[in-house]
């Protein structure tokens, strides 16, 4: 997905979700969502050694 497929896709859950939201409010519900996701994306490859370390350390 190129970065202006990404943008429509973005814009069109934005249009979907403007019965509950104001256009003024897209960015406070888009872009929380757009973090969480590529922080997802970044840490995706250290997923099981962030839960080992977290079970370590919670005993």
């Amino acid at each position: 997905m190129n970065q202006q497929d990404l943008s429509s896709f973005s814009w069109s859950v934005a249009d979907f979700l403007g019965g509950d939201y104001k256009q003024s409010e897209y960015g406070k519900v888009l872009l929380p969502f757009t973090v969480l996701r590529r922080l997802d994306c970044v840490l995706d490859g250290t997923q099981q050694a962030v839960l080992k370390e977290q079970e370590k350390r919670m005993v």
